[in-house]
């Protein structure tokens, strides 16, 4: 009985006591973890300065693509990289949109506008055909899509089978957006039921336009501010709708231009994030750089903006990564990120390398036709710090073709300067058979001749601006061709003149450097008021590189693309011999005494 009542009891007390504890257990309940928002991911993709590379393939060298860093270039690389992300991301939101030079860069570029234009033959351009391939979003157009003319532009535009984005491209008479300013892509996220998404791209073309391609768009098309313009558009976007707001832009990030304060500032990427509020992320090129991911904290908001570069012709892509989460029907950006995947990781795309399969052919047949055959190897490897024969043979075409155009007239009686820049470093010229190709990779640009009067003060201004391409050099210190010119100059924007005979002392400051400038062959100072004609390209002449004195009226304008010029020449003569063209009439020094 005993033990049997002491049992019973302490089950009463236990029950007691669990009835006792049981209001403050209620009352207590184990800490609810707060709910976490749903959210959702977008990823876009971005190119930039592809230049009219599909295939790995350099065209100069007839050879796959390769440089000191084994990069790849061509579209064919970019699209099976977009396709592993399209595939890794199945059933979720992707768009891949690029920023323009698109359809210049390449000898394939060049035969469809030059050679079999496409607004003759109505073939559709290679750049077209490799892009619809990819499947784009939108491109934007730069500044090089110009080149070849409106009508070739207006033909490549209606080839895509996506928009073309240009808002400060605006028709002169009207003042009104020549192109497509913007579209608005409504994407779903993923899933079924699944919300969409409105993600607004506003296009943005370079300003230089107006001095680079002046013969193509002079009172056809003017080029409003990048940043006024992406004021006006992104507001608008977002009334219309836009849930995300994306710029992809065809301007670098330094804020600086080649040009004088005539235009509007060509890379002004990073001022357009600072100054418009309401832009999520802009993807930029032209410059060429290769920048994974930047932030910009926009003035106004405090929001950082995402900005990205995939370098140039094809050898990285950008891939912005986005997180959202959404509320009382209002999407919120929580997370953003970018980076540049390079494409030498990658095989060539057999859907895009089928599609420009005989462009492609045809282009390497063109290339290798022989035009000439060269006594000696001509080499451009020290065209930058000496007078070299290669270099000498552009200026003496050019000398030649202008004095020939002007003689008899106006102009005949004075003497004819010519102007070129060592475009490349790696041109030669083989003793023996010279290809088309040889010359393409001596003068890779497709500039046109033309030619102004400038005075004998003009020349030496125009001089000293040039020698600022050199890194000052203390005389009695080594000299290091790899370091001697100044590395915020490029080589296009040195120009070396032929028809004077001159001194560049790199001891000297800029500005200084011209320490002897006299008439060809002569010791016979030029004289403040003498008057040349100056042979030049279309693009300095309009004023690419902020020369001084050289905008000016033509004296000459045929139109004549220099680089077929200089190929028609070769195949007139049949040898190109440095004794028929290089006369030695400029030298670097340091007080007096010659560098090299």
């Amino acid at each position: 009985m005993t033990s049997s009542s002491g049992a019973s009891r302490r089950q009463v007390l236990a029950v007691a006591a669990a009835a006792a504890t049981a209001p403050l257990l209620a009352a207590a309940p184990a800490e609810a973890k707060p709910k976490q928002p749903k959210t959702w991911d977008l990823t876009i993709l971005g190119t930039s300065d592809t230049h009219g590379n599909v295939y790995n393939w350099d065209y100069y060298s007839d050879a796959e693509f390769d440089d000191s860093r084994h990069n790849d270039v061509g579209v064919a690389k970019l699209a099976t990289l977009v396709n592993q992300i399209r595939a890794e991301r199945k059933g979720k939101a992707t768009l891949v949109l690029d920023a323009g030079d698109t359809i210049q860069g390449t000898p394939l570029a060049t035969y469809y506008a030059k050679q079999e234009p496409i607004t003759s033959t109505g073939e559709t351009h290679p750049m077209a055909r490799a892009m619809n391939i990819l499947r784009y979003d939108a491109v934007t157009l730069g500044n090089h899509e110009f080149n070849y003319g409106l009508p070739l532009l207006a033909t490549w535009i209606e080839q895509l089978g996506f928009p073309a984005l240009a808002a400060n491209a605006l028709n002169a008479k009207t003042g009104k957006p020549a192109f497509l300013p913007y579209v608005i892509k409504e994407v779903k996220l993923g899933g079924h039921g699944a919300p969409k998404l409105r993600v607004g791209i506003l296009g943005l073309t370079n300003p230089g336009v107006a001095i680079w391609d002046k013969g193509n768009v002079e009172g056809r098309l003017v080029f409003a501010d990048m940043v006024a313009t992406a004021a006006k558009w992104v507001p608008e976007m977002r009334r219309r709708g836009a849930d995300l707001v994306v710029i992809s832009a065809h301007g670098g990030d330094s804020g600086t231009s080649s040009y004088g304060p005539e235009l509007p500032n060509e890379n002004p990427t990073a001022l357009i994030a600072e100054q418009v509020p309401g832009i999520d992320a802009i993807l930029f090129g032209h410059a060429h750089s290769d920048v994974p991911e930047k932030f910009v904290t926009n003035l106004t908001t405090g929001e950082r903006v995402l900005t990205s570069e995939p370098s140039k012709w094809g050898q990285r892509l950008t891939r912005m990564d986005f997180t959202l989460t959404r509320e009382k029907g209002r999407w919120t950006v929580t997370a953003k990120s970018a980076t540049t995947l390079n494409t030498n990781t990658v095989v060539e795309d057999p859907a895009v390398l089928a599609a420009v399969r005989g462009q492609h052919a045809k282009t390497v047949e063109y290339v290798n036709r022989v035009v000439a055959q060269s006594s000696v190897t001509l080499s451009a490897a020290e065209s930058r710090y000496k007078d070299t024969p290669i270099l000498d043979f552009i200026n003496h075409v050019q000398t030649e073709v202008v004095t020939e155009a002007l003689a008899g007239g106006e102009y005949a009686g004075l003497p004819v300067l010519s102007i070129a820049a060592p475009f490349s470093r790696t041109a030669v010229f083989p003793q023996g058979d010279v290809r088309i190709r040889d010359v393409a990779g001596l003068y890779v640009y497709d500039n046109t001749l033309e030619a102004v009067v400038l005075t004998g003060a003009e020349v030496k201004a125009y001089l000293e601006y040039s020698a600022k391409y050199f890194r000052t050099v203390p005389a009695g210190t080594p000299v290091d061709v790899e370091t001697i010119s100044d590395p915020a100059v490029p080589d296009y924007n040195y120009d070396v003149f032929s028809g004077v005979d001159y001194d560049i002392d790199i001891a000297k400051p800029v500005g200084q450097r011209i320490t002897r400038l006299v008439l060809a062959g002569t010791e016979t100072p030029v004289a403040a008021d003498a008057r040349f004609v100056v042979a030049v390209n279309n693009y300095r002449r309009s004023g690419g590189g902020n020369f001084p004195g050289i905008v000016k009226t033509q004296v000459y304008n045929a139109q004549q693309e220099i680089r077929q010029l200089l190929i028609d020449w070769a195949q007139a003569k049949g040898v190109i011999d440095p004794a028929d063209f290089f006369v030695p009439n400029w030298k670097l020094v340091r007080e007096g005494v010659p560098v090299f």
